[in-house]
């Protein structure tokens, strides 16, 4: 991402919007790591999945950002999500690249996609709007169902810290073609009991002259590593084979508990197993 700029200040009242449905904001923001992404997921493919096709599963696909690098990448795609904004940008944005993917609008739980896939992936925390623990196994076992004996799910999330007891952010400032977008996203002290988090983005857009602020205001569920793991194990058909972080750096491992912001690659077991 850019490196932040000084905050100018806001001239009008946030207005409450999702971020969901104006895509081609959200893309600006989190756009760049992209082809880093892209080179990661090939490579864990490579390095832990023992299937040697390349047909690629992205739940809650948003955007298209990396249904677009994978369909580059000369891998089948196939994804789903629930906004249908965000599934008519990621179209418009194959069509503009003469790309083809399937993209299906539907829920993260239930995936009603045909075939196998031989990589899933999540990168970005989306998994922990899953809010019930029912849901999130749900959300395991239809992985389980659609990757190949020896494919591989990818699944990226910050984990909570549930000592904290301050707001976290995290600031971007983005510029293209005119465009500029700043994106502040707060996080709130989490609520260990009830296993959530309150998070909200603001997005100040100024482009053709014009500024405006629009605010999203959501609830995480929270994971600790141990929860995480726990939740993990009720799917008997997916093994956790190695931990990374955000660097996407694959000579690089770390602990499930050494850190807060991990990405796990899942393995789909031998049927006999």
């Amino acid at each position: 991402m850019s490196s932040p700029k000084a905050n100018t200040g806001v001239s009008s009242k946030p207005r409450q919007a999702d971020w969901y449905d104006t895509p081609r904001y959200y893309d600006l923001v989190f756009d760049e790591d992209t082809p880093l992404e892209g080179f990661f997921l090939e490579q864990a493919h490579q390095l832990y999945g023992s299937s040697r096709g390349r047909r690629c599963l992205e739940p809650a696909c948003g955007s298209g950002r990396l249904v677009v690098e994978m369909a580059r990448r000369n891998w089948t795609v196939s994804g789903n999500d629930i906004s249908k904004p965000m599934l008519a940008h990621a179209r418009g944005r194959l069509k503009e690249e003469h790309l083809k993917a399937r993209l299906l609008h539907g829920d993260m739980c239930e995936l009603s996609l045909k075939g196998r896939f031989d990589l899933a992936h999540c990168l970005v925390s989306t998994f922990k709007y899953l809010d019930t623990e029912s849901k999130a196994r749900q959300h395991f076992t239809r992985i389980a169902d659609l990757l190949v004996p020896g494919g591989i799910y990818c699944l990226g999330m910050h984990l909570t810290d549930y000592s904290r007891t301050k707001y976290e952010r995290e600031r971007w400032v983005v510029e293209e073609g005119g465009t500029r977008v700043t994106c502040n996203i707060q996080a709130w002290p989490p609520l260990a009991k009830e296993r959530k988090e309150r998070m909200r983005s603001r997005m100040r857009i100024e482009e053709n002259g014009s500024e405006h602020t629009q605010e999203t205001n959501w609830w995480f569920r929270t994971y600790s590593a141990d929860q995480l793991r726990r939740t993990i194990a009720q799917e008997k058909r997916l093994e956790l084979v190695a931990v990374h972080d955000f660097q996407y750096d694959l000579n690089q491992t770390v602990e499930l508990d050494g850190g807060f912001d991990v990405l796990l690659i899942l393995r789909r077991k031998p049927d006999h197993a």
